[in-house]
Order: C-alpha cells, then structure tokens, then sequence
C-alpha cells in the first residue's frame, strides 16, 4: 500500500515554501499600496462609472482623461463584449460637479456616450469600513462553526477537537495562499479587493471543509474495523480510499473554472481565479496537510505519554 502520510515532511516543506511566498507577496503590497491587498471602492470609498460609448473607445484614452482630472489611480476595464463598448470605471470619489465635466472631456476625446444607460454610484468610506469589518467577522465566524461542527459530528471519535483544529490549519492554508495570489495580481495586473473577493474567500472556506470531512469520516470508520493497525496506517488506507473521488469531483469544479477564466467577461475572471486557486490549495491541503497534521499531532501525544510513563 502507497504510503502517502509517510512523506508528510515533504509536504510541510512545500506548504511551508508557498505560505512564505504568500507572506512575501502580502509585504510588497503593504509597502507598495500601504496595505496586504489593494483594497478597491467597497472597502475603501469610491466611484463607478459604467460608461457606453456609440464607437470602439482605448483604455489608454480613457485612462489619460480621468488623469487629466488628478484621478490617476482609476481602474478601467471593459464590460460585456467588445461591441457593446461599455466600460467601468472605477476611482476615488468624485464631486457632483467633476462628473459633468470628466463626461463632457470623454465625449470630446473618446467618444459620444449613451447617457440614458450611463450609471454613476458613490461608496462612501463608512461604508467600506463596514464592508472590511463584516468580512473579518464573517471569517472568524465560519472558523468557529467548523470547529464546533467537526468536534459534533466526531464526538464519538477520541480527541474529536484534533479533528477541528487541523481543519482549520487547512483552511488558514489556503486562505494565506489565496491572499497571497490576489496579494500578487494586484501587483501585477492591478486587481483589487472588493465585494466578490470576499465572496470568493468565503467560497474557498466552504472548500476547505468538504474534502477533509470526507477522509475524517473514513477515518473514523476504519478506526473500529482495523483496531490492531497502527493510527498512521488507518489514516493512511483512508486518504487512498477516498482520494479518487475526491480529485474526481474538484476537477469537474476546476475545468469550468479554467473555462471561464479563458472565455468568460474580464469583470469575473479576479473571482473565479481566487476560486480556482482557493480549491486547488484545498484539494492539495486536504490531503498532504490537514490529514498528515492530525497524524503528527497523535504521534506527539502518543510519544509523551510513553515518556511521562517510563519517567
């Protein structure tokens, strides 16, 4: 039989190198952008605009007139397809009185707009702090419900709160992993936080439970059936008994996101990309970290015991 737990510190060491990466990723941000992630309007205060032009429009035009007007930081990215030639803009918040004048510069320098489809929305900074500070609690409370869930449904199992803890080690992997690829997109491409980033972390959390449970739950049924094997062992059949089905179903999960990424609007992809790279962390984690750390932990345990007993 494969042994997968066996090569646990190879594992660590990998998890260990992308969480450093993470980190760094997350400094170079804070240093560059005065926080880990570019945080956009919904935390911060802003403005949108969703502007439809009558002709082809260039990004680089649009972005000059908005400069223009000391708004140099706006994010411009198009919208639906290139025939609608409807882009979004998206900056600090602008006056009643800058509007007027930004949307009479555009019709002079890019293109006639259609002002019965124009939009124009203002967060204000209170707002986004409500936003930053709902996320963070949303967060602590899906860690906490997971561990008390896990301990609940592993009751019968010793030490059902390991169970809890080294989901949550998991999950704390892929969020770091997640945060620290948006973390670098946003220095490279530019993307920033907003209301669907937090979607999809909170997505990510949901993944980071399901296929640990899978393996917990073998393992609490081939604890009783193989009584005489050793703890590493059973955890070990468990993993090989159910990793088909797990990489079977992410897969399914991680082509359509693949696809979307590569067919669908420009406005999704920092979404589904943070999904994407949240489950792929999930099904690596699931397997080689949350499942060998419950392993290492048992050992531990078992090593002082016999110590405390021999002393």
């Amino acid at each position: 039989m494969f042994n997968i737990v066996e090569k646990r510190r190879w594992y660590f060491l990998f998890s260990s190198i992308l969480i450093v990466l993470s980190i760094a990723a997350m400094a170079v941000s804070a240093v560059k952008f005065g926080q880990p992630l570019r945080l956009g309007i919904d935390f911060t205060g802003g403005s949108i605009f969703v502007l439809q032009f009558d002709q082809p429009a260039s990004e680089d035009d649009i972005r000059t007139v908005f400069a223009d007007y000391g708004l140099e930081g706006a994010i411009v990215q198009p919208v639906g397809s290139p025939e609608e030639h409807t882009w979004q803009i998206r900056t600090r918040e602008v006056t009643a009185s800058e509007v007027g004048s930004i949307l009479n510069a555009l019709e002079e320098r890019v293109g006639e707009i259609d002002r019965d489809t124009l939009t124009f929305d203002t967060v204000e900074p209170a707002v986004g702090s409500e936003v930053t500070h709902a996320a963070a609690l949303a967060i602590a409370v899906a860690a906490f419900i997971i561990v008390a869930f896990m301990w609940f449904s592993f009751r019968r199992v010793p030490n059902a709160f390991r169970y809890g803890v080294c989901t949550i080690a998991g999950m704390l992997h892929n969020l770091i992993v997640s945060f620290g690829f948006y973390a670098l997109m946003g220095i490279l491409a530019g993307w920033e936080m907003d209301a669907l980033f937090l979607t999809a972390i909170l997505t990510v959390i949901g993944f980071s439970v399901q296929d640990v449970i899978v393996v917990f739950d073998r393992i609490r049924e081939n604890i009783p059936r193989h009584k005489t094997e050793p703890f590493e062992r059973v955890v070990n059949r468990s993993i090989l008994e159910t990793i088909h089905r797990s990489l079977a179903t992410q897969l399914n999960a991680m082509f359509v996101m693949i696809a979307v990424i590569l067919f669908g609007g420009t406005t999704v992809k920092p979404f589904i990309a943070t999904m994407l790279v949240g489950m792929v962390s999930e099904t690596y984690s699931a397997i080689f970290i949350a499942v060998p750390l419950l392993v290492v932990w048992e050992k531990v345990v078992a090593r002082r015991t016999v110590a405390r007993a021999t002393a």
